[in-house]
């Protein structure tokens, strides 16, 4: 974490302020649930406290928008519904076990992926912010772990959210893993400046030290799913990939790929 909460002169100011800073190194992306900065509850952890009727109920709303997506691809309020329901179903114990995807979870979350991918592609006015802090459980380390497409659906909660020194410090954290250092110098200016005075230089220190520490590691090796096939791939500029090899692999259902820590 950013900071040390144990410290009794800055506990209150923390607790008060940076609600979720542990969004910076990754913390409060354990459990799938919404907290923290990006407000409590949320669809995966509402999910996974329902009974077996609601699962299916969730089913039963996945079927019925994936044939109204199908019918109507252009229908951006159906891609909207159908991934809120598949975040639902994702909740589910056979999806996540004690606080960590199954594999059935990753192929789910590729579809929610690729469902939120679909509803963003129709260029909605107003992006749905609760979908879209949803997602950053889904594109995290917890999840599929793309850091590049965790930046895209952060960049849409802090335009909604402008004075949170934690989004912005999150958006930093991601940008840099996804090797977008101008995002993420950007956003770590803007945590920075919304951060109190008395935290502003500690904070500034420990975004540079995470900097530091990303580019360091020259970048971590990842494996991606698209089209059928696996690549070995690493991050590149501006939150892109290259890839090294390649194996033929069963594509995930719904057509959508994921990326994964090697």
């Amino acid at each position: 974490m950013l900071f040390d909460l144990r410290g009794r002169g800055r506990r209150r100011t923390v607790q008060t302020i940076y609600v979720g800073l542990a969004l910076l190194m990754g913390v409060g992306l354990i459990g799938f649930g919404i907290g923290g900065g990006l407000g409590g509850g949320g669809l995966l952890t509402a999910a996974s406290n329902s009974e077996g009727s609601s699962s299916a109920s969730f089913a039963n709303q996945i079927k019925k928008y994936q044939k109204l997506v199908a019918k109507e691809p252009n229908n951006a309020k159906a891609w909207e519904s159908l991934t809120s329901a598949q975040l639902h179903e994702a909740g589910g114990e056979a999806f996540v076990s004690n606080g960590k995807l199954t594999g059935k979870g990753k192929e789910l979350f590729s579809q929610v992926a690729h469902s939120w991918n679909s509803y963003l592609a129709l260029n909605p006015p107003k992006p749905s912010l609760m979908l879209a802090k949803e997602m950053v459980r889904v594109f995290g380390e917890e999840g599929l772990n793309q850091p590049a497409a965790a930046v895209q659906v952060l960049q849409i909660v802090v335009a909604a959210e402008p004075q949170s020194a934690s989004l912005f410090g999150a958006l930093a954290e991601y940008a840099y893993k996804a090797k977008n250092t101008r995002e993420g110098d950007l956003a770590a200016a803007k945590a920075v400046s919304l951060a109190p005075s008395s935290e502003r230089t500690r904070l500034k220190k420990e975004l540079a030290e995470l900097k530091k520490s990303v580019s360091a590691s020259g970048g971590e090796t990842l494996t991606a799913t698209t089209g059928g096939k696996t690549v070995q791939v690493k991050p590149g500029a501006n939150g892109t990939f290259t890839g090294t090899t390649t194996t033929t692999t069963p594509a995930p259902k719904g057509g959508s790929s994921t990326t994964t820590k090697k």
